[in-house]
């Protein structure tokens, strides 16, 4: 394939991105679904105090500009962790899961408490509480079921999300770090040769349009498939 000006396969290059983009992608949704998850349902389900604690930092969370916030931790708490990898991640992706997940699950818990506000008081829930169903189990058996395909819709598009937000912090050299490729170092680097060699620019812009689009439709379809409610 073709190389660049150190002699390194673009292509390989390439298919490493998108390996990093979509470590990042995955490993940031589930550790932002999983927290937004838990603490939207609680909030949404016991109300109260439970609710009014979780929903006022929630709130403070997102006063803070979510993308600088990154920035900032990115380019300083994530020099000292760049090099803890769990035996299978590149340099730098742990930082970037770690710190995408703990910084934006605000979102998604906004999302399953506002659901989870609605299902409440639904007469099926009613019901389990009149025949002596405990929290734990209307919880469980009858709320959860409800979440699964807001939760694949929300997962798919927080995936391309962060894929894109990857891809923008390694533009700026605040992402993987070098000589690790990711799609965003990628494009870094294509203005250097975009008169004589435009493919090196174009590749990894096609392969972040085509990954995002990818992750939105296929939510748009598991919706479909999962959530009770869409079909009917």
């Amino acid at each position: 394939g073709a190389a660049d000006t150190a002699g390194r396969d673009e292509f390989l290059r390439l298919l490493k991105g998108a390996q990093v983009s979509l470590e990042v992608g995955i490993g940031a949704t589930a550790i932002s679904m999983f927290i937004g998850l838990v603490l939207g349902s609680m909030a949404g389900f016991f109300r109260g105090t439970l609710d009014t604690v979780i929903s006022r930092v929630t709130e403070i969370t997102m006063a803070f500009p979510y993308l600088l916030f990154v920035i900032a931790l990115a380019s300083t708490v994530g020099t000292r962790l760049n090099k803890i990898t769990l035996g299978f991640l590149a340099d730098g992706v742990l930082t970037l899961i770690v710190v995408f997940g703990l910084f934006s699950w605000f979102y998604s818990a906004r999302v399953f408490r506002g659901i989870t506000l609605s299902l409440r008081e639904k007469e099926f829930v009613e019901a389990a509480r009149m025949i002596g169903a405990s929290d734990a189990r209307i919880v469980r058996s009858h709320i959860f079921p409800h979440l699964v395909g807001p939760l694949i819709v929300f997962s798919t598009l927080s995936v391309a999300g962060f894929i894109l937000a990857e891809a923008g912090l390694s533009f700026l050299g605040l992402g993987v770090p070098l000589p690790t490729a990711s799609w965003g170092s990628l494009l870094a680097d294509a203005p250097n040769f975009y008169l004589t060699r435009p493919l090196l620019l174009l590749w990894p812009g096609l392969a972040l349009v085509c990954t995002t689009l990818a992750f939105n439709l296929l939510g748009d379809g598991l919706r479909d498939a999962f959530d009770p409610r869409s079909s009917r």
